[in-house]
């Protein structure tokens, strides 16, 4: 007799329900929201909450819409940088392209506590010439890899 009682094998999340959960994730703690408040507004546990942040559980269209109310964020912006979009790199990897793909990089990084800390604190550093010595260590720490210089119009912008 053949056993078909079903095995259990461990559901890996669909790489687009981490991602808008990782977004939901980034922006709770950006506004400094913590995982109970998300899931009282939404009147859910933080348990739930936790699961959606990790991809575990999908976002339906209604949650995610009232996710974005209570996060004051667009539905949009939590599939900004998706890996569906991500996936494809063009065959001449033009400036553009290769700015859009490290974006995803970018958003990985900032979904990660370390740099939604690091984000922060850099962010209330108000002296430019503090936050370019700031990066140049960063830098020296992180190795040889080559950092792209900042152009004089982008670095008066951004001060």
């Amino acid at each position: 007799m053949v056993d078909r009682r079903p095995t259990s094998v461990k559901k890996v999340p669909n790489p687009i329900d981490k991602h808008v959960g990782s977004r939901v994730r980034m922006r709770r703690v950006l506004l400094g929201m913590s995982q109970e408040k998300l899931g009282e507004a939404l009147s859910l546990t933080f348990q739930q909450v936790q699961k959606y942040e990790k991809g575990t559980n999908r976002i339906g269209a209604s949650r995610l819409q009232q996710i974005s109310k209570s996060l004051n964020v667009p539905p949009a912006f939590f599939f900004e940088g998706a890996p569906a979009f991500d996936e494809a790199i063009p065959d001449s990897f033009t400036h553009t392209a290769a700015a859009e793909y490290g974006s995803a990089y970018v958003v990985d990084f900032i979904s990660t506590m370390e740099g939604l800390h690091l984000n922060r604190a850099f962010a209330r550093i108000k002296d430019p010439k503090v936050r370019k010595r700031v990066v140049d260590l960063i830098v020296a720490i992180a190795g040889d890899e080559e950092v792209p210089e900042v152009e004089p119009a982008e670095a008066a912008a951004s001060e």
